[in-house]
């Protein structure tokens, strides 16, 4: 049961590592996937659920 665990724990290590290279191994940081800040969101006039909300209390 031990070595199962053991097993399991370092497999999952090695994927967060995997997936996370960009993450830890370079200065960028974490990338910003805010709707507000993507450009082709912005162009096809989607934002962010507070922004819409705020624009649509102004009309009212």
């Amino acid at each position: 049961m031990l070595e199962q665990f053991l097993i399991i724990t370092f497999i999952v290590g090695v994927a967060v590592i995997l997936l996370g290279i960009r993450i830890f191994f370079t200065k960028k940081g974490f990338p910003n996937i805010h709707i507000g800040s993507n450009k082709a969101m912005r162009d096809r006039g989607i934002g962010c659920y507070a922004s819409q909300d705020r624009e649509a209390q102004k009309k009212q």
